[in-house]
């Protein structure tokens, strides 16, 4: 077992856990360690009883001699959620719940998922907890997503992000995020983002589900002219907001919360990290979002899942125009007709 992957400790250990939970500040992780196959759908078990959400942490590999990391992705992932310390029989009757929708998992062939483990983390070392799982990660050519707490010596051209996601998603280690990624150092190359209907003529850009802001920060330091970060969930909007001052774009990127209809102009462009299924209902009002001959750039879809996103593109008038692939994962990008 790598030092990555979580200990199994068994459910003895999970109840002492459950009974350990006391005082101010007090949270119960869960951790689960899958094959990358089944991440979104441990992801969404351990949702259910997390109002918090998940952090997915992909197998990381040195590189450039230690000075950065890359995905390993034949090496298990790790989901982590985080229950609040209160009433230890609720507690300890969510903790049952997701270890047995684990348990009915191994019938569906989606790849090994390890025992569900579980450990006390109080507010007080809640930085040490979390922040030791994120390492400076070069993507694409340019980009480097640095967290604040970490040093980078840049190379000559890169496009370094400061990021502090908080409790947000969005730190650029998942998959999804790596392929929105590239796909706006795409349109940067082919000078999507440097023209646009932003007042000073560059782009406009939406990050629809925006969580820590890390693809609207990209695209801003990229080229684009004007960003829109939208997400339903406040800490979200906060995380996004202290990630544009801390690149300097706190003129250049406003959020708030809400979806769509967004109420502002047609975007020039549109970023949209979700899953299939919010994608698949907001087809329509991505395209109303866009201008004429504007782009949206969609990922979270899992490849299975691809056909069916391209058809409710295709009826609501985007045209499926590029595409992406990192394992399971897939990013679109289609346009809206002129």
């Amino acid at each position: 077992m790598t030092p990555a992957e979580p200990e199994a400790l068994g459910r003895d250990r999970a109840d002492r856990d459950v009974d350990g939970l006391a005082g101010d500040g007090a949270w119960l992780e869960l951790a689960v360690g899958c094959d990358p196959e089944a991440v979104e759908t441990v992801s969404e078990i351990l949702a259910r009883e997390a109002p918090g959400g998940v952090s997915v942490e992909p197998a990381l590999r040195l590189v450039q001699d230690g000075m950065g990391a890359a995905v390993d992705p034949a090496r298990p992932a790790i989901v982590r959620a985080y229950l609040q310390a209160g009433d230890a029989p609720a507690v300890r009757a969510a903790v049952a719940r997701v270890d047995a929708a684990l348990g009915h998992l191994q019938a569906f062939g989606l790849g090994e998922i390890g025992e569900l483990v579980t450990r006390i983390v109080h507010e007080s070392d809640w930085a040490a907890a979390w922040k030791q799982h994120f390492p400076v990660l070069r993507v694409g050519r340019r980009l480097v997503i640095r967290p604040t707490w970490r040093r980078h010596r840049r190379a000559p051209g890169d496009v370094v992000i400061a990021m502090d996601p908080g409790m947000a998603f969005g730190t650029g280690l998942h998959p999804t995020t790596r392929l929105c990624l590239a796909g706006l150092e795409a349109w940067a190359d082919a000078g999507r983002l440097a023209r646009g209907t932003a007042r000073d003529g560059r782009a406009r850009l939406l990050d629809l589900g925006c969580g820590s802001g890390v693809l609207a920060v990209a695209a801003g330091l990229l080229g684009a002219g004007e960003m829109v970060g939208l997400d339903t969930d406040p800490i979200a909007i906060e995380a996004t907001r202290a990630n544009a001052r801390r690149n300097g774009l706190a003129r250049r990127l406003a959020a708030r919360a809400g979806s769509l209809p967004s109420g502002e102009p047609a975007f020039d462009l549109v970023a949209a990290n979700l899953v299939a299924s919010i994608l698949v209902d907001l087809a329509g009002r991505i395209r109303r979002e866009l201008r004429p001959g504007g782009r949206v750039l969609a990922s979270g879809i899992f490849l299975d899942r691809e056909p069916e996103v391209a058809v409710a593109f295709g009826a609501a008038g985007l045209a499926i125009c590029g595409r992406a692939v990192e394992g399971d994962w897939v990013a679109l990008e289609a346009e809206r007709a002129s």
